[in-house]
């Protein structure tokens, strides 16, 4: 990839990557000729540094809706790493509500587990430990018995609705940091719609043009999906159920045929201008023929 971007005189670019590609070796790949990265940082790692971020005081800054940001640096010199801590509250009011549940549910195994015995209560032991969700609030003693860890508890409350976020370039600033990490999700929920709303494969087609037919015309549709998303400031899902709600309705008396729009809601309205369409015409179509 920092072939191709060189190749194309691109190679000072801020790439911004995911937790699975942070390793220092990538993260150094990155600042090749003269190039930046974002990173997400995995907050559970055991990693000094990011340990030293999530403990360090200080007030979060609200920048937009649901979207609150602390800048962190760790180091001196050199060795300095920017961080960037940034938190959703609703997010963390789903985290709380979710661990809750887990834990509600994991008392109820525990209080199932005291009343088993030998083969049933081993393989139910075992499960447990093994139990994908489960297992981070356990904790056994030196019997082997098995209890709700209340240090991974609160150490899993102290990351509700978080999520950490390093970069290189000391020139952006710590709301654009967040924001450009932010867009990773559109790329995913780009990748989603391709295959799964436009169908971008599996491909039955025989011929090789066809074949580039087909993806061209799935990306001209997420071009377009992506052009109204950003005009409008809306969700695609949400442009598309708003005007779904807009019909032409036939009216048939006799002989004769209206076919007849609905009243355009405000809403409607608001995602015609912004995308610099005109209202439908009211009437499609008026026929007053005789049989």
């Amino acid at each position: 990839m920092k072939k191709d971007l060189i190749g194309w005189r691109l190679g000072r670019v801020v790439t911004v990557v995911d937790r699975g590609f942070s390793s220092e070796d990538n993260l150094r790949e990155l600042q090749k000729t003269g190039g930046h990265y974002i990173a997400g940082e995995k907050m559970t790692a055991g990693k000094q540094k990011v340990e030293d971020a999530l403990s360090r005081p200080g007030r979060f800054k609200t920048v937009r809706d649901n979207l609150e940001i602390k800048e962190i640096v760790v180091g001196d010199g050199e060795a300095r790493v920017r961080y960037v801590l940034v938190r959703n509250p609703d997010e963390a009011r789903r985290d709380e509500f979710r661990r809750e549940a887990h834990l509600k549910a994991l008392e109820a195994e525990l209080a199932r587990l005291k009343e088993l015995d030998s083969d049933a209560h081993t393989k139910a032991h075992c499960r447990l430990q093994s139990h994908p969700t489960f297992k981070r609030y356990l904790k056994s003693d030196k019997r082997g018995n098995l209890a709700i860890d209340q240090q991974a508890v609160k150490a899993m409350e102290r990351l509700d609705g978080k999520y950490l976020i390093r970069t290189s370039d000391d020139t952006l600033s710590a709301e654009d940091v967040a924001l450009g990490y932010k867009q990773l999700w559109q790329v995913e929920a780009a990748f989603r719609s391709l295959k799964q709303t436009m169908e971008l494969r599996p491909m039955y087609h025989r011929k090789n043009e066809r074949i580039r037919a087909h993806v061209l015309l799935c990306w001209l549709s997420l071009l377009l999906v992506r052009v109204a998303e950003n005009r409008t400031c809306r969700t695609w899902r949400e442009i598309r159920s708003v005007m779904n709600e807009m019909h032409l309705i036939t009216y048939k008396a006799g002989s004769g045929r209206v076919r007849q729009r609905t009243e355009v809601t405000p809403e409607q309205a608001q995602i015609l201008k912004a995308l610099g369409y005109e209202h439908p015409p009211l009437f499609a179509e008026i026929s007053t023929e005789m049989l």
